[in-house]
């Protein structure tokens, strides 16, 4: 996940990073006694100063499933993967589960490794949530942390169409460095995690005999940002291909969430349409055809009045009072803010009148505002922070009880740390990716890229992706990147409906990247 309120300034940052871990990164499996950081790495302890227990070796277990209309016999296996420098000195500890199917040919089957964002964010979000064997119902207009965390069979897993590999990048999860600050600082920055994970992808494929697979990609939210920066890396340094790239909620330019504050128009204008959709949403069903009419004005004449400025009254007074017609805010509000909303105001000011604030990262959801009368408040997410304690419990017992994987220490769901510690690099831009993304499908013609969003999430609004991918190229004669957009905030795939549908089509593009292998191997 990417927290709504803690994205940094990254046009102050000038911390330029470390050397990322060696291309050549040797990766080593076992069972010793490490030195480890303890639960709360950004405080930098010496590697000496807390001996943390081993992380347990690989736990094996099968299963059989009965789903609607059929039934799964698989193996899942939880673990770890021991990162080394060239010395072979450990390097960081990255925990992984894996669902491999029991009655398809490993050489022939399709593998997906899948990422959640934050950065900071395990995977349990995806795997628990979204396309895992088991899933934890979570839907509904609001959200407990006391909700029950018993888990069901999941109708919609992906499992029927791919085998899965669920990642925990270091300090998610049970996931740790081991090496020092040094390895943490390079592990805790944009380049050095995706050379991570480019390790951590290799060294399973290596060690599962799997390198003939057709390979793809899930991540969500930052995870989303590292699906491109992944798949060139890969692509340019491991000899590895993805097929596949499905991008959930994800950020493609971090400047076009941050600069708001600086008066950039095209924060305001990719925001919009989200806020259409959560009047809709309150009302009825929302469809693209529904939010036709505010996606024209945002990217048309609402970006061209926000490029006259605070300066044209007459302007201002136009993008105002549509504001407010599109939004159902108060056109006085909209008036005072001269049609320019920023996230906060919104969460707490679209249902001012019942004293309930509104999750950034899904406007249906709401919980009541602890302080009503007050200017400004302080609250919590009424999603993100809402099931952080049924999701942790969740995923502890499921590896603990079902997959039998018994770690010690704490499990990090979303671990703020991280958030804090990460560094996004130095220069005066914030970090993009289309320029990998760019890349990675010029490279490869097969490669098929689904973007997914959720209508009423206002911390990566779907209409920001739609205009930044508006400017890729055609780069040949296929279309081979789609934008889908369902019901239903950040975590869209929480909904029943949603998630039905977020799977036909994530099926749909697997099918059309076999197809396209296949003719490259002329079957």
């Amino acid at each position: 996940m990417i927290r709504a309120t803690r994205l940094p300034l990254y046009a102050a940052l000038v911390l330029s990073l470390a050397m990322p871990l060696a291309a050549g990164a040797q990766e080593q499996s076992g069972n010793r006694d490490q030195q480890a950081q303890g639960q709360q790495e950004a405080r930098r302890p010496q590697p000496q100063a807390r001996n943390a227990q081993a992380l347990p070796p690989e736990s094996v277990t099968r299963h059989s499933l009965q789903l609607p209309g059929r039934a799964l016999s698989f193996t899942a296996t939880a673990g770890h993967l021991t990162l080394t420098d060239q010395q072979g000195a450990p390097q960081a500890e990255i925990g992984f589960v894996a669902y491999t199917r029991d009655d398809a040919d490993p050489a022939t089957r399709p593998v997906t490794f899948a990422v959640n964002g934050g950065p900071g964010a395990s995977s349990a979000y995806l795997h628990l949530l979204a396309i895992g064997p088991w899933l934890l119902p979570m839907d509904g207009t609001t959200i407990s942390p006391s909700a029950p965390t018993a888990l069901v069979p999941n109708a919609e897993t992906w499992l029927d169409f791919t085998d899965l590999v669920f990642i925990d990048p270091p300090g998610t999860g049970y996931s740790r460095v081991v090496g020092g600050d040094q390895v943490r600082d390079r592990m805790y920055s944009v380049q050095g995690d995706i050379d991570a994970l480019a390790a951590v992808v290799m060294r399973w494929l290596k060690e599962k005999n799997r390198l003939t697979s057709p390979k793809f990609f899930v991540g969500e939210s930052y995870g989303g940002f590292r699906g491109p920066l992944l798949a060139q890396k890969l692509q340019s340094d491991q000899g590895i291909g993805f097929s596949g790239l499905v991008l959930v909620s994800p950020v493609f330019d971090f400047d076009w969430l941050e600069q708001g504050h600086a008066g950039a128009p095209w924060t305001n204008a990719a925001l919009l349409p989200s806020l259409a959709a959560a009047r809709l949403a309150r009302n009825g069903t929302v469809s693209r055809d529904a939010l036709k009419d505010a996606e024209t004005y945002a990217s048309g004449e609402y970006l061209v009045d926000l490029m006259r400025g605070l300066q044209d009254k007459d302007a201002v007074e136009r993008i105002s009072r549509r504001v407010a017609e599109f939004s159902g805010l108060d056109p006085e509000l909209t008036r005072r803010l001269a049609g320019r909303i920023d996230m906060r105001t919104i969460q707490r000011e679209l249902r001012r009148g019942s004293s309930e604030v509104v999750s950034a990262y899904d406007t249906n959801v709401a919980g009541a505002d602890p302080n009503p009368t007050s200017q400004s408040s302080r609250f919590e997410d009424p999603v993100l922070d809402a099931m952080t304690a049924p999701l942790t419990s969740a995923i502890i017992h499921h590896l603990t009880g079902t997959l039998n994987y018994k770690a010690e220490g704490r499990y990090n769901l979303l671990n703020g740390s991280v958030t804090g510690a990460w560094r996004w690099g130095g220069g005066r831009s914030g970090p993009e990716n289309l320029d990998e993304l760019r890349q990675a499908l010029s490279l490869d013609g097969k490669l098929r890229v689904l973007v997914a969003h959720g209508f009423t999430d206002l911390v990566t609004p779907y209409y920001a992706s739609q205009l930044l991918l508006n400017q890729l190229p055609e780069l040949g004669p296929a279309k081979r990147v789609a934008l889908s957009v369902y019901d239903g905030g950040h975590m869209f795939y929480s909904r029943e409906a949603s998630r039905q549908a977020f799977r036909s089509d994530v099926q749909r593009l697997f099918e059309q990247a076999l197809q396209a292998r296949a003719s490259d191997n002329g079957d």
